[in-house]
């Protein structure tokens, strides 16, 4: 059988369109691979990408991909409302079928040797391709971003896994790691007040106490005047889309403010949305490998 890889890189604009077509461009020129989705965000000037591929493809394309990037995106002039530490700044492999996990820690070392060597932009390895537990949390790898990046490389404890103890000067550094799929689930309030936001995220969030595998910040979405809680859905089934949804809901009403909306960036695995499914309609003794159409036809 065919090994399959995912990679989901995260690019540092989302407002200038040339550059983003550039990107796609790139990512369809790999033999062996396919770019199955691509999304773009003002507000965070973030792009996401999801490419799947055979192993040697994928890490050709994440090559190319933060080539292109270095050369098109200048760090020193980014702004947006995503953390963010590089012009390519997160670079995560998943396994999808007949490849395990540590096969795409290999991958991921691969890529970010070859991103040094050839482009000197260093990198931190995160998740399950981290050297030290200290740096599995893609959170704390990030934190001081770009402008803070050159001091905390400094530190004792912050050396780069891949490079010397300096950012590139203007695609910063880089996250590189395999992990199990996420979701990237965001929930818009019915406020212009990112305290709120910021607030119910703390609420919500791993590190601050909350659900374990729950990332959360708030962000402005400047183009909308709306909050958000964007939040990283680690592991969707210790941690479902609508546990969180529903606290997000309680904790909103405590603001006087509700949810508008949610959104679900770039791809998502089936059974995340079909576990909201059965939770809302209340369905009893569901079986999603036998009940679902879809599972018998790829089956």
């Amino acid at each position: 059988m065919a090994k399959l890889v995912e990679c989901i890189p995260n690019f540092s604009e989302g407002r200038d369109q040339a550059v983003i077509d550039a990107l796609v461009k790139e990512a369809k020129s790999v033999s062996g691979v396919t770019l199955l989705d691509y999304s773009s965000d003002a507000s965070h000037n973030r792009s996401v990408f999801t490419l799947v591929g055979d192993p040697d493809g994928i890490a050709e394309v994440a090559f190319r991909l933060c080539k292109l990037a270095s050369e098109k995106i200048d760090m020193t002039k980014h702004s947006g409302e995503h953390p963010r530490m590089g012009a390519t700044d997160v670079i995560p492999f998943v396994p999808v079928k007949d490849i395990s996990a540590e096969e795409c820690v290999e991958i991921s070392k691969k890529v970010a040797e070859r991103i040094y060597n050839e482009l000197k932009i260093p990198s931190f390895l995160y998740e399950d391709s981290a050297r030290r537990e200290s740096r599995r949390n893609l959170a704390a790898v990030r934190k001081g971003q770009f402008e803070g990046m050159p001091e905390k490389l400094q530190q004792e404890e912050w050396a780069p896994d891949f490079g010397e103890r300096k950012i590139h000067p203007t695609a910063g550094i880089t996250a590189i790691g395999a992990r199990m799929p996420l979701v990237a689930f965001n929930i818009n309030l019915s406020t212009s007040d990112i305290n709120i936001a910021n607030a119910i995220a703390k609420t919500i969030r791993a590190s601050s106490g909350g659900f374990k595998y729950c990332k959360a910040i708030g962000v402005m979405l400047e183009d909308r005047n709306v909050a958000q809680v964007s939040m990283n859905m680690v592991n969707y089934e210790g941690t479902p889309l609508y546990r969180v949804f529903e606290v997000v809901r309680a904790e909103a009403a405590r603001w006087g403010v509700h949810i508008i909306g949610s959104e679900v960036i770039g791809l998502t695995p089936a059974k995340a949305l079909v576990d909201c499914a059965e939770y809302y309609l209340k369905i009893e003794n569901f079986d999603y490998a036998k009940q679902v159409l879809e599972n018998h036809l790829l089956g």
